[in-house]
């Protein structure tokens, strides 16, 4: 199972904002529906990145801005600008970061140079201790 972490500071920043106006029933309807795909989509991403609905796939115009492998993943398919997220695999072993979400980029050939991508946030440092229960599970 997969940690999932925000890129910083864009995905962190929505994050922590849709949390905030969710569990303040302060959200719009577009933030609350944003905000539940998210949900869902984190959930089956944790569990397994490759699962059939997120239609997970590199990026090669974005690898190569990145400089590491980016995954795309789809929050909602069949609609018009569908919701993309798009992620990678660190800092730390277990972990996913996201680090954009977009509608569906057209299909022109720049069409990948026009998103943001945040930044992924430091690895964590595990004391002693916590090296060893991971060790002994």
């Amino acid at each position: 199972m997969y940690k999932i972490r925000m890129g910083i500071p864009q995905m962190q920043e929505l994050w922590e904002s849709l949390e905030k106006k969710y569990k303040e029933q302060t959200a719009t309807k577009n933030e609350l529906k944003l905000f539940k795909l998210l949900v869902s989509c984190f959930s089956k991403l944790s569990n397994d990145p490759r699962y059939p609905g997120l239609c997970t796939h590199d990026i090669e115009a974005l690898t190569k801005r990145y400089g590491q492998k980016v995954w795309e993943s789809y929050l909602e398919n069949h609609k018009p600008a569908a919701g993309r997220i798009f992620w990678v695999y660190g800092p730390d072993k277990n972990d996913i970061t996201i680090i954009g979400i977009e509608p569906h980029p057209n299909d022109k050939k720049d069409a990948y140079q026009k998103i943001t991508l945040s930044s992924k946030p430091e690895a964590q440092v595990e004391t002693e201790g916590e090296i060893k229960k991971s060790l002994q599970k």
